[in-house]
């Protein structure tokens, strides 16, 4: 099986741009959906995951629009994720599927379930669900993309990716040089901002307290689909007592926590979570 970067890139033409992913596989859709961060794309948050999964389920790594990678749309990204989800079902003619989300993908994938709940047959979420009960908030993560959002540099790229793992060796050169070039490119860097400079998070924590409307994770008993949430203990970006609420509210919702492993948990706890992953989606 081919689960090379140049083999498995595909592009959709859908009314609002073209869309980017990465398919490989065969068996039951599975749509990938990456998170946010300096430098991220769907393949960099999955590649090493793609062709464990791919021997199970027909793959389809999403690149949201506005990283750098899809075409760009007006709008907030997480919102414009959403929308695009549905754009490339659409598109390719998927019905519904299981859905695995990292961080961002996974609130993008919460709030598809909730709006379209026929699309979302299984959701997997890696971090990023729910609210700061106990920790701080902005996170430790969340402060360090700021820094890096109102004035980048290598340095802050590094303090940021070293906050993501429990093992700084997972950092290697090859990771900061990757990252660093792909945060170079005003797109990649034009939603960091848009999500974490220091303005755009004033203004989006002033709109969510004058506004009426709840905030989404209070409305997640809307989510029928069965939900596994998957945890580091060691998260720094998104702490382990977030969870605790959609754990309550998700209707049929597990979760799953990882010893000795931080913000990423695929990449971290590669074999641990696909196991556990697989389990899941394969009931």
């Amino acid at each position: 099986m081919d689960v090379t970067y140049d083999g498995t890139k595909r592009e959709v033409a859908t009314g609002k741009g073209t869309l980017r992913y990465h398919e490989a596989g065969d068996g039951p859709p599975l749509i990938l959906l990456h998170g946010s961060g300096i430098g991220v794309s769907g393949w960099r948050n999955y590649r090493g995951n793609l062709e464990v999964f791919a021997k199970h389920f027909h793959c389809y790594i999403l690149e949201f629009p506005g990283f750098g990678v899809s075409d760009p749309v007006d709008g907030h990204p997480v919102l414009t994720a959403a929308s695009a989800v549905i754009r490339f079902m659409d598109a390719l003619g998927i019905e519904s599927a299981a859905m695995i989300g990292n961080s961002m993908g996974g609130v993008v994938g919460v709030n598809v379930a909730m709006r379209f709940p026929d699309r979302v047959r299984t959701l997997v979420t890696i971090g990023g669900v729910g609210p700061n009960i106990f920790s701080q908030n902005p996170s430790e993560g969340t402060r360090l993309l700021q820094d890096f959002a109102d004035a980048p540099s290598r340095d802050k790229l590094v303090r940021w990716l070293e906050c993501m793992v429990y093992d700084r060796a997972v950092i290697t050169e090859e990771r900061i040089a990757e990252r660093w070039e792909a945060a170079n490119d005003p797109a990649s860097h034009q939603a960091l901002s848009a999500m974490y400079g220091s303005k755009a998070f004033a203004a989006q924590q002033q709109m969510m307290a004058n506004s009426d409307a709840p905030p989404y994770w209070s409305t997640m008993h809307k989510v029928q689909c069965p939900t596994l949430l998957t945890w580091g203990l060691d998260d720094r970006q998104c702490p382990p007592d977030m969870p605790m609420i959609p754990m309550r509210l998700i209707p049929n919702a597990e979760l799953h926590v990882f010893p000795n492993c931080g913000h990423w948990v695929m990449v971290e706890a590669k074999q641990a979570f696909e196991r556990v992953t697989l389990e899941f989606l394969l009931r």
